[in-house]
């Protein structure tokens, strides 16, 4: 996502995406740079979770607060799928309101047509991989509390504050339920980021979705929607099963990643970040004690950006 004016500026699209899994040799660390962490990294706020013992590994500006573009939609979805007996298959009606939100915005989109039925799961998937907004909406406007769009979609941002408080994130805000915020009041620090999606992996569904490179889902009227996911290090940097990409004029490029080897999981992330793949790399290496030899998973010209 790029913002020009205050808007938020996407590129959007599908067509097939080719991967290549990347080739991991194992080389010896010094001590010296297990102590001082990865080099040379961009971001403004960076961080590294071992997740398994809830441990720090390296972080740079850990508790500094940015905003955090589409990555908001980690906490979109662990709302929804945190929501007590929640329903994933619960039908929802795409409403013309969804698709004039996104033209609005000029935003990433899950291109959904007015008046298909699809599933709250096949929202989520619509959510993380093409980064949909119009997705976003259908989930808030679905699970907030209210008589009307605006007050059902108000109430699912304060739900997503509640949540905030209730896993003892003190400086984390919403104003958006997407990641588009009209006052720049919605932030997060590296440290709290990294806590959030600790929380959000341990759910079944949300792993299924954000490992996904791709998915096709299929409307009840039969209308297949293909959606492929913007996060470059799936398919390209072994054992990486997510987790989002983000991207603002004020956030920056933004990326949350995790990756397993072995029965060590790390979870890591950027924010604000010009050279966001390249370091999250290095970070991995570092994390794994490896140097990984890379071949980026290429997006196509018409697939969507974020």
């Amino acid at each position: 996502m790029e913002r020009r004016g205050g808007r938020a500026m996407y590129r959007w699209g599908a067509t097939v995406i080719a991967s290549t899994a990347a080739l991991a040799i194992v080389v010896p660390t010094s001590s010296a740079q297990a102590a001082t962490g990865p080099s040379g990294i961009t971001a403004k706020g960076a961080y590294l979770l071992d997740s398994g013992a809830n441990k720090q590994l390296w972080a740079k500006g850990a508790d500094t607060k940015l905003q955090m573009a589409s990555t908001t939609k980690i906490m979109t979805a662990v709302v929804v799928l945190d929501t007590k007996k929640v329903d994933l298959n619960k039908k929802v009606t795409v409403k013309k309101s969804y698709r004039d939100y996104v033209a609005r915005e000029k935003a990433s989109t899950a291109d959904l047509k007015t008046g298909d039925k699809v599933t709250v799961r096949q929202l989520l998937y619509g959510l993380m991989l093409p980064s949909g907004c119009d997705a976003a909406y259908a989930l808030a406007d679905t699970f907030g509390s209210g008589s009307t769009e605006a007050a059902r979609t108000k109430s699912f941002i304060s739900k997503m504050n509640a949540k905030a408080k209730s896993l003892s994130l003190k400086n984390t805000k919403y104003d958006s339920f997407d990641g588009i915020s009209a006052k720049g009041a919605n932030y997060t620090t590296p440290r709290e980021m990294a806590k959030l999606t600790r929380h959000a992996i341990k759910n079944g569904t949300f792993k299924a979705v954000v490992k996904s490179q791709s998915t096709k889902q299929k409307a009840t009227n039969g209308r297949t929607y293909t959606w492929y996911n913007t996060n470059k290090l799936l398919g390209s940097y072994q054992g990486t099963f997510g987790v989002k990409t983000g991207t603002g004029t004020a956030a920056g490029p933004c990326l949350v990643f995790a990756t397993t080897k072995g029965n060590r999981t790390v979870v890591g992330v950027l924010l604000n970040d010009s050279n966001r793949y390249v370091d999250a790399k290095k970070m991995l290496d570092w994390s794994f004690k490896t140097k990984t030899k890379v071949a980026w998973r290429a997006l196509p010209k018409s697939a969507q950006q974020d």
